[in-house]
């Protein structure tokens, strides 16, 4: 039996293997997870066809294959049915086959564990074998190998200290200095992934980047009414229905270049992707229809989508069909970028921090909460006068929060 990597997502073309589970000559059983990839868009497992011994691994960890590659072989007792039907078929004659030596008994029940919880066990030197999950079902969590490896941290401590009571005390050996050696981090997973999709996008488009300033204080002094009669809603919601309004008005950005048939496609779907910090690196959640959507529900949702990137536990359908993305990196403190778009999209708009900073008003000066944007387009789609048109509808919608609400009603 063949265990091939198939398109487990929208669009998927190749993976990397990052590490297996198994071993040659160990038995599995259908479901079981075999090798651990990754993608442009996420990390998965490829669970077992079917039950057997593995015969070879064909592709080393760190490769990087395309969809219908050959993994693995698995010899097992689907093979063995598979050739009875063959030889029932067409060699009548044929003596029945041997039956197969008894499958080794199984080493336990599947562990469960997230592909990311595999990963901290595994550069810890820590069998999963060896915790004790407390998540549903019993599954192994982050928090669960750390508890682990700080109780076995404290037993190595308390065998030191041990130790040093029952041994003569060594004299201090001159050690060699150590400010000469270099510390090397693996370039593979989910960073290569992310590089490669970075330089694909910046080697492709022409980037331009418009940046602008947006008047906060209307939409924040709305925000913290909304609070006031018990409610909360996330800044973030405000600026992907605004966008979503924005991009309706200038659909050439909610687009992308088809060069081999020489036509931009207009999507007539309004799918906002959601730039977000995974324990794996970045990761775009996509939050489909925001147009049709309310503020409260897309806020709902991208509560919801952070939650899932940050466990990492994201489907793959929604991380998929995104249109356009945005970037919010105000909360870091960023005052201003030039963001690198979501390749094929044609456009991507970054949000900095909000500082509070003197404004002239009616021939006065008063402090207002003022926000930097950037937005970085694709100039073979779109001119810049187009972009600043996008942006100054985007800046208006956010100044003048009532023209959401009215474009709710």
């Amino acid at each position: 039996m063949e265990v091939k990597l198939h398109d487990i997502g929208e669009g998927m073309t190749e993976g990397e293997i990052l590490h297996y589970f198994v071993k040659a000559g160990e038995s599995v059983q259908s479901d079981q997870p075999l090798v651990e990839i990754v993608t442009d868009k996420m990390t998965a497992e490829l669970p077992s066809p079917g039950s057997g011994i593995i015969k070879e691994i064909l592709v080393h960890p760190g490769t990087t294959v395309k969809v219908g590659t050959t993994l693995m072989l698995i010899e097992g007792i689907e093979d063995t049915k598979d050739n009875e039907g063959k030889m029932e078929a067409g060699e009548k004659h044929a003596t029945q086959p041997a039956p197969l030596k008894q499958l080794a008994e199984s080493k336990g029940d599947r562990i469960l564990a997230a592909p990311y919880t595999r990963k901290i066990a595994r550069e810890n030197g820590i069998s999963l074998k060896e915790v004790l999950g407390t998540g549903p079902a019993g599954r192994i969590t982050d928090k669960d190998v750390y508890m682990f490896l700080h109780k076995k941290e404290e037993r190595g401590n308390n065998s030191e200290i041990e130790e040093s009571v029952f041994q003569p005390v060594q004299e201090n050996t001159p050690q060699p200095a150590k400010h000469h050696l270099k510390k090397s981090i693996p370039y593979k997973g989910r960073r290569r992934q992310i590089a490669q999709k970075m330089a694909q996008s910046l080697y492709t488009i022409p980037h331009v980047t418009h940046f602008e300033e947006i008047d906060m204080t209307e939409l924040l002094s709305l925000s913290k009414e909304i609070k006031s009669l018990g409610q909360s809603v996330s800044i973030p919601a405000f600026f992907v229905k605004a966008v979503s309004l924005a991009l309706a008005d200038y659909p050439v950005f909610n687009a992308k270049l088809d060069e081999e048939n020489e036509s931009i496609i207009l999507e007539n779907e309004y799918n906002i992707g959601i730039a977000a910090d995974s324990k794996e690196g970045l990761i775009v959640p996509v939050i489909l229809h925001a147009n049709k959507k309310t503020i409260k529900e897309i806020d709902t949702e991208i509560k919801s989508l952070t939650k899932k990137a940050q466990e990492n536990t994201l489907k793959i359908n929604e991380l998929a069909g995104g249109t356009f993305t945005l970037s919010n990196v105000g909360p870091l403190g960023s005052i201003g970028a030039t963001p690198i778009i979501n390749y094929p999209q044609t456009g991507l708009l970054a949000f900095h921090a909000t500082k509070e900073k003197p404004a002239v008003i009616g021939g006065e000066i008063v402090i207002r909460s003022l926000m930097n944007i950037s937005m970085s387009f694709d100039h073979r789609v779109a001119d810049g006068a187009t972009a600043v048109a996008f942006t100054n509808r985007f800046k208006e919608l956010i100044e003048h929060p009532i023209l959401l609400v009215l474009e709710l009603v």
